[in-house]
């Protein structure tokens, strides 16, 4: 173990760093941009997370496929991860309703691999350019069981409209008995612990019927506008 005034017997300086370091900010600047001028041309939308683990014959594949096709035919894009599982859903339901599917895909060393029902496909490198086009552009969250990603998505957007540095928008959990035991660690744990506010529990809904989750889309919006009031539009651009 190193001690207090011991280092690794060399010092920092700006000359260590790669200049390949440097030009990568390009390739993230190129990322945010195509991204911005595709998605801001897809709208309303509404972006949706779930498992690529999900096989084609378990139910929340098939549920995925409704809400998607719903939601297109209401007049929503659709917006997935592009991947298979539930992305693969979101979007084939997305491509056979009225409305454009889109898929937001990321290059991993494994798992992810492009489905084949997107109108509308981007591809990223970073995980963090990628999940502003999540949130910057959708009118809603609609979350499915999945794993560290869907949590993180979750979290993500939970967090920002927390913080007041997104709109509030639907943030629609569906399978209750899947949420239902992280849900009340939220309530005992986090808000009986004073480290949320208990009305930081109300940002979420739950529903498992595909129906359920497009009435409740609607229904927040009902006495408010779909589009970006000035002020939305000033938080927006901070995001």
């Amino acid at each position: 173990m190193l001690g207090r005034n011991q280092s690794f017997g060399r010092s920092f300086s700006l000359d260590d760093q790669s200049p390949s370091e440097s030009w990568r900010v390009f390739q993230i600047m190129s990322e945010f941009v195509q991204g911005f001028e595709t998605m801001a041309a897809i709208w309303p939308s509404v972006s949706l997370f779930g498992s690529a683990r999900t096989p084609r014959d378990h139910p929340n594949y098939q549920r995925a496929e409704d809400i998607a096709r719903l939601l297109s035919d209401s007049g929503f894009a659709v917006v997935s991860g592009g991947g298979p599982g539930i992305m693969e859903a979101v979007n084939k339901g997305g491509f056979e309703g009225r409305g454009p599917s889109v898929g937001l895909n990321i290059q991993l060393p494994h798992e992810q691999r492009a489905n084949a029902y997107q109108d509308v496909e981007l591809n990223f490198k970073h995980f963090f350019s990628r999940k502003v086009m999540f949130v910057k552009y959708a009118s809603a969250y609609v979350v499915l069981p999945g794993g560290f990603g869907t949590l993180d998505e979750m979290v993500e957007i939970l967090t920002l409209i927390q913080t007041g540095k997104t709109r509030k928008i639907p943030v629609i959990l569906v399978d209750r008995p899947f949420w239902t035991g992280l849900l009340d660690w939220f309530r005992d744990q986090l808000a009986g612990g004073g480290m949320i506010a208990p009305e930081d529990l109300e940002l979420m809904s739950i529903h498992d019927d595909p129906q359920a989750v497009v009435d409740a889309i609607f229904a927040h919006y009902a006495d408010r506008q779909l589009g970006l009031s000035a002020r939305e539009k000033e938080i927006l651009m901070q995001l």
